[in-house]
């Protein structure tokens, strides 16, 4: 069931739902945790096709959640942008290009329209603007879905790459504290035989 509502859902992982990313929202209404009027950005098309996945009522746009628009894209003004990295970060999608200091561009047909790059810029540098997509739903979902999935990968990987980086070096430290440590020891132990030595020739 979570695999059925998940593929109907738009993928923008806008957490609009109060969830953070579609997969999850799935999860928790197939748990009846939650209602399936919560897609922001599937709007009436998607609570339809829940209601009837799941047998239940079409129920109106939860008003908690936001009120439904039509498709958006993100635009970076860009002779404004600061390079912070900051809308790179928030980006579920890997849609948005640049580096630190350096200016920022939204790559257009892979942008998902979730706004969460918006509130995070620190120069509102950053419009939402309505747009005509040339792909069908299906087709946005399963690029969105994609995209999602491989900056999760990526991320994880880097993760992990800083994780082993610290924990090598870590070793390395404590290698190195240990053999000063032995070091040391010899020394003393050299010290103390050379006072015995010269204790007895007295």
């Amino acid at each position: 069931m979570v695999v059925a509502i998940d593929s109907i859902l738009p993928q923008t992982q806008c957490t609009k739902c109060g969830f953070q990313g579609c997969l999850p929202y799935a999860k928790a209404v197939a748990a009846k945790q939650a209602l399936h009027n919560r897609c922001v950005p599937g709007g009436k098309d998607v609570i339809k096709k829940l209601s009837n996945l799941l047998g239940k009522d079409e129920l109106p746009l939860d008003p908690k959640c936001g009120v439904e628009q039509n498709p958006v894209m993100a635009i970076i003004r860009e002779d404004e942008c600061i390079g912070c990295t900051k809308c790179i970060q928030a980006c579920p999608v890997d849609a948005i290009v640049g580096s630190a200091k350096k200016m920022h561009t939204v790559i257009q047909d892979e942008c998902s329209g979730c706004d969460l790059c918006v509130e995070p810029c620190p120069v509102d540098c950053i419009d939402l603007v309505e747009l005509t997509r040339e792909k069908s739903q299906p087709e946005l979902a399963k690029q969105y879905r994609d995209r999602y999935y491989k900056r999760d990968a990526r991320l994880k990987k880097l993760q992990a790459e800083k994780f082993n980086k610290h924990a090598t070096a870590k070793r390395v430290y404590e290698n190195t504290q240990n053999k000063d440590d032995i070091k040391q020891s010899r020394k003393a132990y050299i010290a103390s035989v050379l006072r015995e030595s010269r204790i007895k020739k007295s």
